[in-house]
């Protein structure tokens, strides 16, 4: 599938991401980058403006890892952006990664298998 727009900044911060992930980040990556969730997932996606912390195409997926500092930030503008290009959002802490990894790989899974039967993220 094509990658949707995104601005030349946006690309090269994604790509300096990449070589900088977060430990959180490098965690999850390394759960789910060879298709353990049913989905291929790029990581570090510029979308827009925005960049994405994983994303997959085929179902239209963005999985977040949010440190701290996103208690402080208002995400909405964000989150509605990736909805606007028609991905679901699915959010996790540092501390959900760290503590409960195969959890949030297995709900990952549960995202990926019901946004392919039902067009829409799970309630």
């Amino acid at each position: 599938m094509a990658r949707p727009g995104h601005t030349a900044s946006a690309a090269g911060r994604a790509r300096e991401l990449r070589t900088t992930m977060t430990v959180s980040e490098a965690r999850l990556w390394r759960a789910i980058r060879k298709q353990s969730t049913g989905a291929r997932f790029r990581r570090q996606v510029p979308i827009g403006h925005w960049i994405a912390d994983f994303a997959s195409f085929d179902p239209r997926l963005v999985v977040e890892v949010d440190d701290p500092s996103h208690e402080f930030r208002d995400e909405s503008i964000r989150t509605r952006h990736f909805e606007s290009k028609g991905f679901a959002m699915l959010r996790f802490t540092n501390r959900q990664i760290a503590q409960e990894l195969p959890e949030a790989v297995g709900t990952i899974q549960v995202w990926v298998e019901h946004i392919r039967r039902h067009g829409v993220a799970p309630d």
